[in-house]
């Protein structure tokens, strides 16, 4: 049994739209807020959601936020009892949370030693494996290279490489015979070393056309562990995720029940507290395997709020407290369907290239069953320093058709100009057929890349626009008040 801890003032060690969703759960709970920022974003209405705010300076702005025993520092200095890392920077950094036990500052987390085990890729499939929870075949590598290349060559082809410590893709190489394959080893260990400082690396089958599914977990300290159901992620690129949604096409109802029993079972052997996520890779036979666990709240979690109702950030924040979950296994119902689209800075038909500019206006979607998860704002000048998100547009409806068709038109009502996005992007991949059949894994943008690309643009077309360019004010006026919403706030954005 746990004793209760008193919180009052937590601090958001984040930015961006993470930031915003962290600072209204705390406010809905009464708790004093305080907040990072770097001074790129000192312009940024998250600013002015915080009861208190701090400015970080680094190197870069990303090291200033990833600067420890300055973060602790601030806690110390005004008297905050608490540090809610949301997702990225330092929200699974083991040392960051003994350095805030250290100072008696409460992390809204797990343990640190569960983190470190959770967090090395091959520790935690050795921990799996021990425990009898599926796991896919693999190899790991013992520093001997000619072994484990040989041990490679016994579990077959395709395979794929990745780092023990890595995460969100990097690193990873997909093998599909021996050729050259004493040289891709020796690139991912070098890659393994530059992007997580460790050169640890392992090779497990690939499974060909599977899907990425993942378990929503909540643990406290009383020993009580829930699943919030599913998550489907397959839409991906480069191995970074671009539409989420609940429940997964794919599954029964007894394969949902199956790999959410299995994800609370993997929580539970390692005593998890606070929200956590168990991903698995999913293949084509119904077979699926652990992946690995994500000790902190995820980008995605907004679907799962949707459908199940439940605040998952509220429920970090009391199990920080000391307190048990507020929600039952049995409490936890799915109702309807929800899609998340990642709308990032970026241009998808010049290879995703990053995109950069100011936001010279911002029209988010509206209506009900439509969440905007969003720090932009007009005049914000979005560049490259941080990572190329920059809003989150979440839809719910009674039924996955009804939650394309929201989503589509939450999409044609979005209007950011100034900055390129993916917003246009997403949405031919909704439109896409065996998107809306459900026939979808972590492939699908590579396999339907010619489908996805824009629509050519005809000369008799190219001609209108500039015909549309060289109007006057009057007529351009005119014409747009012809022309129904979103696009005539082209007329306030000219004006």
């Amino acid at each position: 049994m746990s004793a209760k801890r008193q919180i009052n003032k937590i601090l958001v060690a984040n930015r961006g739209e993470i930031a915003v969703r962290i600072l209204r759960s705390i406010k809905d709970m009464g708790l004093k807020s305080a907040l990072l920022f770097h001074r790129v974003e000192a312009d940024s209405p998250s600013l002015k959601m915080a009861d208190e705010i701090y400015e970080v300076t680094g190197d870069t702005p990303v090291a200033a936020f990833l600067d420890i025993e300055n973060i602790v520092k601030i806690c110390r200095d005004n008297d905050i009892d608490a540090v809610h890392p949301g997702y990225g920077f330092l929200s699974e950094n083991a040392k960051f949370v003994e350095a805030l036990d250290d100072a008696g500052i409460q992390f809204i987390g797990p343990r640190p030693e569960v983190m470190t085990l959770m967090g090395d890729k091959i520790g935690s499939r050795n921990f799996v494996q021990e425990r009898g929870f599926p796991v896919a075949p693999s190899v790991l590598d013992n520093g001997d290279a000619e072994q484990f290349i040989a041990r490679i060559m016994e579990i077959g082809f395709p395979l794929v490489i990745k780092a023990s410590a890595g995460g969100g893709g990097k690193g990873m190489q997909i093998v599909r015979d021996a050729k050259g394959l004493s040289d891709v080893v020796a690139t991912a260990k070098v890659e393994a070393q530059r992007y997580f400082g460790d050169p640890r690396i392992y090779a497990e089958r690939y499974i060909e056309n599977p899907r990425h599914i993942e378990v929503q977990v909540l643990g406290d300290e009383q020993g009580n562990c829930v699943h919030l159901w599913e998550r489907e992620c397959s839409i991906q690129r480069r191995f970074q995720k671009v539409i989420e949604e609940t429940p997964s096409p794919a599954l029964s109802q007894e394969q949902r029940q199956s790999i959410c029993d299995v994800a609370v079972g993997i929580a539970q052997s390692v005593n998890y507290t606070s929200a956590g996520t168990i991903e698995f890779i999913y293949a084509p036979d119904g077979e699926f395997y652990f992946l690995e666990m994500n000790t902190r709240i995820q980008v995605e979690h907004p679907i799962t709020e949707m459908v199940t109702g439940v605040d998952l950030v509220a429920e970090q924040i009391r199990v920080a407290m000391g307190e048990k979950l507020s929600v039952a296994q049995g409490d936890v119902v799915q109702r309807g369907h929800a899609i998340e689209c990642r709308i990032c800075a970026e241009i998808p038909d010049d290879d995703f290239a990053p995109s950069a500019g100011k936001v010279l206006m911002l029209h988010p979607p509206v209506g009900d069953g439509v969440r905007f998860d969003s720090a932009s704002y007009e005049g914000q000048k979005v560049g490259t320093a941080f990572d190329s998100m920059i809003a989150k547009l979440v839809v719910h409806s009674e039924d996955r058709d009804a939650a394309i068709a929201k989503c589509l038109v939450a999409l044609d009502e979005f209007v950011l100009l100034g900055v390129e996005t993916n917003a246009d992007y997403i949405a031919r991949i909704l439109r896409h057929a065996a998107f809306a059949e459900g026939k979808t894994d972590t492939g699908f943008i590579r396999h339907h890349a010619e489908d996805l690309l824009p629509l050519a643009v005809s000369e008799d077309l190219k001609t209108a626009l500039v015909a549309t360019a060289a109007l006057s004010d009057r007529q351009f006026v005119a014409m747009m008040d012809a022309i129904p919403s979103p696009y005539r706030l082209m007329k306030e954005w000219r004006n």
